[in-house]
């Protein structure tokens, strides 16, 4: 009886242990998502929300009320407004970008200043997805490969 209530308590506690792991497999569903994962999903949540400059809500959101939002929902306190945001964290090469860094662009060549960005939200193969709002479609994901992006493309900076 008490080889039986050995190997009991190993077995429980095997188990125990593999359901409580903490992996970074994703094919796990039970794995808890990281700060990045979560501002990442919440992201998702205002894919297709229409653009309203200014916007920070559900009726309409701007570029960085997305960004401000999806960060603000992890208790990461940004500025409001793109240039401003692009001051946070630090600079990093493109072909260092990860998943949750912050892509800037200038996409008025009127005037020099920071004006638009988004947030990574997969690289596979050289290929960055970011999730952003756009003035003709709201809230989308992007390629950076995109030749308008390409081209808009200022810095990337990783806030953490």
């Amino acid at each position: 009886m008490k080889k039986i209530s050995i190997y009991l308590v190993i077995l429980l506690t095997l188990y125990a242990c593999k359901t409580t792991s903490y992996t970074s497999d994703r094919h796990n569903n039970n794995a808890p998502l990281s700060k990045i994962d979560k501002i990442i999903k919440y992201s998702k949540t205002f894919e297709g929300v229409k653009y309203k400059y200014g916007g920070t809500d559900r009726r309409g959101l701007d570029c960085s009320g997305l960004i401000y939002l999806s960060f603000k929902k992890e208790n990461i306190a940004l500025p409001r407004v793109s240039y401003i945001i692009a001051k946070e964290g630090y600079k990093i090469p493109v072909k260092k970008v990860k998943k949750g860094d912050l892509l800037f662009f200038k996409t008025n060549k009127n005037k020099n200043r920071i004006n638009h960005l988004g947030l990574v939200v997969n690289t596979k193969n050289g290929d960055i997805k970011f999730r952003h709002a756009t003035t003709s479609k709201g809230v989308i994901t992007s390629s950076l490969s995109n030749t308008y992006w390409k081209s808009a493309f200022t810095e990337a900076r990783r806030l953490f």
